[in-house]
């Protein structure tokens, strides 16, 4: 039975019904009610089927190849190859796709009667088709053109909401972004057929040694651009704060959730698969990127009072995480250190699966606040536990996972994140051992700027007093929004609560790359669930510390219980307001509650703060009227960079435009000069 769901037919027929649900959803596109209907079942189903065929292939252990079609062109092969590292993120892919399919069949409708959802459905079952053949493309051809698929059905999404200017700005500037990484992605593959003569992933593998150490560093630095700007490294990421918030919320979670872990995805195929060997300097530059992504990501996120740029930029974070995890992983693989390259791609594929869960939790929760207050502004939130219980409760539980808090699932990749590190500046030489240290300084650091950040949000969105009307007038989300938050949350403590099994078939998986043939992992797991790393380094037993904070809870619920006196009288009243009645100006704003860390970072985050004082008269300077502060913080990367290079660009073109003189023999003689340089270059 397992083979044959593992099969090249049921994958077939995963991409027909995507293609199925896309086409059906434009033939109904009149009906509002129908087109997410079919869109909605149609991705609920392939996705489904994915999660089976994943896990049924994970059981088989065995890697499928197969084509869809022979064409006359051989460089260009439509061939799949599914190994255990494909099986991996199908599995995100499909998860997360089927709760936010279930999730966008009762969101999609607050967009009836304004935008065509026949669009939106075409649009996101052929996002979630080529997630699929991305993963597992083994042509370089055929992999370039889902990659633009991905991209181009992502960008329509993050546009279709297109009355409000600031999303066609947001999808202008991905768009931008993504054809310049993938620019980059083409060099890479270029330079590896000149060198190897296929576009093949696995004839590349085989005659890696016949690319020049030069030609394989300029490979390197052009797959870290080009997958890094789909991952959203730093400096590669302004596009990503944008982008996120203008797509509808469960497209908004499947692209912080997946589809930027298609970077990561590259580049562990590249650098842990394809190319062999690799140099010590790839290694220390993926962690350095990964210092530096991690912790200015968790900053610009402390700043933004935007629900979805806060955790668009807390996307930047983890995969600044991810990365600590994989370049601990290049690291130890360059110095021969197989065992420790193992358990830092452990470390980092866990942490791709944990972020996917409880960053689609979050992004959905946001989702159903926004559908109810109708801003994305956190200032104007405030007292929704009261209005919206459910969803408080599940955006609690993404709160503290993604701030790694345990018993919960990010607790434990975080934590074998730092087991890695920790090796590192145990294992290595003195040079080396700063770098790991750092990184585990910065990752420890980023842990408690993320906890801030998540207090910040939770509190400010969920408790005190409404700081809006439309607050009042919030109510709980529809049963499938609520269903598919629920379901998110009940994985983020099920991956907590069994992480040494997850552990270990994140093992089996790593295990399945010719690198790590025949390498014992550096961690094991006890029937306890207990991860404890070689020698007795350390160790982390998830039931523990389950039963732990269960007891801890219940020591509380009946200290509370027994000790209270029952007959004690009780009268609740209002607290001292010195005369006047408390509103929601009394409370703190997620601007105030950050203003302190900010100015803290301020050489780095760069804050501008404007006063503005309003008088009743010219004569009552002493007693003004109102007075408001506004901090605003910039992008120092955009400020210092793009635009500079935007302007050297524009100026560069007014300049050049000396060449169009309208003088057709002028242009001729151009182009018997450029006929002429290309004769010499070939010759």
């Amino acid at each position: 039975m397992l083979a044959l769901i593992s099969s090249p037919a049921v994958f077939s027929l995963i991409m027909i019904i995507f293609v199925v649900g896309a086409i059906g959803s434009l033939f109904f596109h009149q009906s509002d009610r129908w087109a997410n209907g079919w869109s909605s079942v149609f991705a609920l189903l392939g996705t489904f089927l994915g999660i089976i065929f994943s896990l049924s292939t994970f059981m088989q252990g065995k890697e499928l190849f197969f084509s869809f079609s022979q064409t006359s062109f051989t460089f260009l092969q439509f061939s799949l190859h599914i190994d255990m590292l494909a099986v991996f993120f199908l599995f995100a892919i499909s998860l997360i796709g089927f709760f936010c399919s279930l999730y966008g069949f009762g969101y999609v409708k607050h967009y009836y009667g304004k935008y065509d959802i026949g669009a939106l459905g075409f649009l996101y079952n052929i996002l979630l088709g080529s997630l699929f053949l991305v993963v597992t493309a083994s042509n370089a051809l055929f992999f370039l053109i889902a990659w633009e698929m991905m991209s181009l059905a992502s960008y329509f999404l993050v546009v279709y909401d297109r009355h409000d200017e600031n999303n066609v700005k947001a999808g202008s500037l991905y768009l931008v972004m993504t054809y310049v990484g993938t620019a980059f992605i083409i060099t890479f593959f270029l330079l590896a057929y000149k060198y190897t003569g296929s576009f093949q992933f696995d004839v590349i593998k085989l005659q890696s040694d016949l690319i020049p150490v030069m030609v394989q560093n300029l490979m390197f630095l052009c797959a870290m651009i080009g997958f890094g700007t789909k991952a959203g490294i730093i400096p590669f990421h302004i596009w990503l704060p944008a982008a996120h918030p203008a797509a509808p919320s469960h497209v908004s979670a499947m692209m912080s959730g997946v589809m930027i872990k298609t970077g990561i995805y590259m580049m562990i195929r590249l650098f842990l698969d394809v190319l062999a060997p690799v140099p010590l300097w790839w290694g220390e530059t993926i962690l350095i990127v990964g210092m530096v992504s991690s912790l200015l990501g968790v900053l610009y996120a402390l700043t933004e009072h935007d629900i979805k740029r806060l955790l668009a930029y807390h996307s930047i974070e983890n995969i600044g995480i991810i990365l600590l995890g994989v370049g601990s992983a290049v690291t130890f693989y360059a110095l021969d250190m197989k065992s420790l390259a193992l358990l830092g791609l452990m470390a980092g594929l866990f942490h791709t699966i944990n972020h996917a869960i409880f960053k689609s939790l979050l992004f959905l929760g946001a989702g159903s606040i926004i559908d109810q207050v109708h801003t994305k502004n956190m200032e104007e939130y405030g007292g929704l536990i009261r209005y919206m219980p459910q969803t408080a409760l599940f955006f609690l539980i993404g709160s503290m996972a993604i701030s790694a808090l345990p018993p919960f699932n990010g607790f434990f990749s975080e934590w074998l994140t730092f087991q890695s590190l920790f090796q590192g500046i145990a294992a290595l030489s003195f040079s080396l051992q700063w770098i790991f240290m750092l990184a585990a300084g910065s990752l420890a650091f980023t842990g408690g700027l993320a906890l801030t950040c998540f207090v910040k949000a939770f509190a400010g969105i969920f408790l005190a007093r409404p700081r809006s009307v439309e607050v009042t007038h919030a109510k709980e989300s529809v049963l499938s929004m609520r269903i598919a938050m629920g379901g998110l949350a009940f994985l983020a403590v099920l991956f907590g609560l069994f992480a040494g099994s997850v552990t270990k078939m994140i093992s089996t998986i790593g295990q399945n790359l010719a690198l790590f043939e025949k390498v014992e992992p550096f961690v094991s797991v006890s029937s306890t669930q207990t991860l404890e790393l070689t020698g007795g380094f350390a160790l982390v037993s998830a039931p523990a510390l389950f039963l732990f904070f269960g007891v801890i809870g219940l020591m509380i619920f009946f200290l509370v219980r027994f000790t209270v006196n029952r007959k004690q009288r009780i009268t609740l009243g209002n607290t001292w307001d010195c005369g006047t009645p408390l509103n929601a100006r009394m409370e703190i704003t997620t601007t105030g509650f950050a203003r302190s860390i900010i100015l803290v970072f301020k050489n780095v985050l760069k804050p501008s703060i404007q006063q503005a004082v309003e008088y009743h008269d010219a004569t009552s300077r002493y007693m003004p009227k109102s007075h408001s502060v506004t901090m605003g913080v910039g992008d120092i990367y955009l400020k210092y960079f793009y635009l500079p290079l935007q302007k050297f660009i524009h100026e560069s073109s007014l300049r050049s435009r000396i060449i169009q003189g309208g003088n057709i023999n002028v242009y001729i003689s151009y182009i018997f000069v450029a006929l002429i340089i290309t004769l010499f270059v070939v010759l």
